[in-house]
């Protein structure tokens, strides 16, 4: 594992749409590994490929210590309610905004082994799966920001 650097706002990259990933190969392993060391080091609770300059459809997070939620290719295919709160972004530092997002959201992926797997995430795992994922489309939160 290693600890990448992180894209700072302003960075092209950023605002790419990512690229599915087709196999699970042992770069994307590594990459999975490597956005965990690094969002724990940075001492976020998420963390996108984008975010370290990797233009495909993989992210991780951990909003429970030891509960690491690796997601590849994820899709929201559900979500209700409505929360609105701060958010931050290890790509902005020093900024913050109110975003609405869901209250809850079901998020559909695969796993490092290529299984299929859907979560349910509620408030703040709902939040970051909504965060995480704009990622993967170019879309940073202060796009979102009420105020």
């Amino acid at each position: 594992m290693a600890k990448r650097n992180i894209l700072r706002f302003g960075d092209e990259t950023l605002r790419k749409v990512c690229r599915p990933v087709t196999e699970i190969t042992p770069q994307i392993l590594t990459l999975l590994d490597d956005l965990a060391e690094t969002m724990h080091k940075a001492e976020g609770v998420g963390l996108a490929a984008p975010q370290v300059g990797v233009l495909r459809r993989v992210a991780v997070i951990e909003t429970e210590p030891g509960q690491l939620i690796e997601l590849i290719n994820p899709k929201i295919i559900a979500y209700s309610g409505e929360q609105e709160g701060v958010e931050a972004c290890l790509s902005v530092p020093g900024r913050q905004g109110m975003v609405t997002r869901p209250m809850n959201v079901t998020v559909q992926a695969m796993n490092r082994r290529g299984e299929t797997v859907e979560i349910t995430g509620h408030e703040l795992l709902a939040r970051c799966f909504c965060h995480e994922i704009d990622h993967l489309d170019g879309v940073l939160y202060i796009d979102r920001v009420k105020r």
